[in-house]
């Protein structure tokens, strides 16, 4: 069983549908045994935006990424970019030799500094809850990169 780190935006109502159902289906996996969502620690005992809370929130996001076996990323964010805070945890955990599971539900491409290093890529929330973190396996991007 796998600490997993989930990464993703969560600014709109469609961002955050993801994510919860992205925690759902974490939840639901027999091959992980806990997992950290950065949606469920907003330090809501510093003002939002001031640099208390920003600093607050990076300590704690990274105090969670380091332990973190696995880290799975939802990359859909705008059009065919990616939120900067999920691009760094996907470049830090890179850096760190962490495998790195992409999942991208809505349609377009993938930037080749994410689809290149990726160990695989989920296209459908749902198909996390049964994903084997132990034995991870890897599949390639094929749709489009640039």
């Amino acid at each position: 069983m796998k600490r997993v780190y989930l990464a993703g935006p969560f600014f709109d109502d469609d961002q955050i549908d993801r994510i919860e159902r992205m925690e759902k289906a974490l939840a639901a996996n027999p091959t992980v045994s806990e997992f950290f969502s950065p949606r469920t620690e907003q330090h809501d005992e510093f003002e939002f935006g001031s640099k208390e809370w920003a600093k607050a929130i990076y300590k704690g996001d990274k105090d969670h990424l380091d332990p973190a076996e696995v880290v799975i990323a939802v990359i859909d964010y705008e059009g065919e970019h990616v939120d900067p805070g999920t691009a760094w945890e996907i470049g830090y955990s890179e850096a760190a030799k962490k495998p790195v599971i992409l999942v991208k539900e809505k349609d377009g491409g993938i930037n080749l500094m994410m689809s290149v290093p990726a160990h695989a890529v989920i296209t459908d929330v749902a198909d996390v809850a049964t994903y084997d973190f132990d034995a991870l396996p890897a599949n390639e991007w094929e749709g489009k990169t640039f």
